[in-house]
């Protein structure tokens, strides 16, 4: 289950990150300290629970629901406020619970146990990526076509980074390295990035790609990789390779050298 908890008061929101963990702690949870944020990742992963302040700067939670439920109607909406006098208008907005600040874990199990959407359970898809030679991605043996090339490189360099975090700096540095990281080229990454977990999300393969606030990294254990299993001394990966990787990518070099280095002594 992917849940995400939204409020503009730091304290308050590490204390909300605490007792969900507590109460469901197989979830996916992702905090946000602005409405915006956790707006903009609801477009690119799948919500399947939202707790959200309702009083906040700019967008309220009200206005933020409405949007998210614009984005993914089967989200579930719980309005956590200290405001017993919103009760009303949250469950018009079609929440499925309304709890009172500071939530507890007892309130957030029966939270749960009343939602109005049910939790839709993933397909477990298996996901190959082919680093040897040119990078290619395949969802149940069929190749994956990404509709920007650019998106597609973002995901080979995830991969490359083998579950370690990147931000959109870095990112952005790596497709384009002899531009300056300024507003202009955050607003190309951004749209390359939300282009790639569009297609993730069309294969419903998202769930390989880990965000939080500004990095993001993938789930090692969810992608089947030649790259992977060659690290762990898999005997067919090692003999796989012939001493090209993400050969597409200048910037895969380094990995290849690397590689071409540890068969040396296999």
């Amino acid at each position: 289950m992917r849940v995400i908890a939204v409020d503009d008061e730091i304290l308050t929101l590490a204390g909300m990150e605490r007792v969900i963990k507590d109460a469901i702690p197989d979830c996916a949870l992702s905090c946000f300290d602005t409405p915006e944020d956790a707006l903009e990742y609801a477009k690119e992963n799948r919500v399947d629970l939202a707790f959200l302040d309702i009083e906040m700067g700019g967008m309220n939670g009200l206005e933020l629901a409405k949007a998210m439920k614009d984005v993914y109607g089967k989200t579930n909406i719980v309005f956590v406020t200290g405001y017993s006098e919103y009760a009303v208008a949250s469950y018009e907005a079609g929440a499925s619970d309304y709890l009172l600040k500071p939530i507890t874990k007892d309130a957030v199990a029966k939270a749960i146990d009343r939602l109005r959407s049910p939790v839709e359970a993933k397909t477990d898809k298996m996901v190959r990526a082919q680093t040897f030679g040119n990078f290619e991605v395949f969802v149940d043996n069929k190749p994956l076509a990404f509709s920007r090339s650019q998106a597609k490189q973002v995901l080979a360099y995830l991969i490359d980074r083998q579950g370690a975090s990147a931000t959109t700096a870095e990112i952005a540095a790596v497709l384009w390295e002899d531009r300056e990281y300024d507003a202009s080229l955050n607003k190309q990454i951004q749209k390359v990035i939300s282009e790639m977990m569009k297609t993730l999300r069309d294969h419903g393969i998202e769930d390989i790609i880990i965000k939080n606030w500004n990095q993001m990294s993938v789930d090692k254990s969810k992608i089947d990789c030649d790259f992977y299993e060659f690290l762990n001394w898999n005997t067919s990966a090692v003999n796989a390779y012939f001493g090209e990787y993400m050969a597409q990518y200048s910037w895969a070099e380094m990995t290849c050298a690397t590689l071409s280095q540890r068969t040396q002594f296999a």
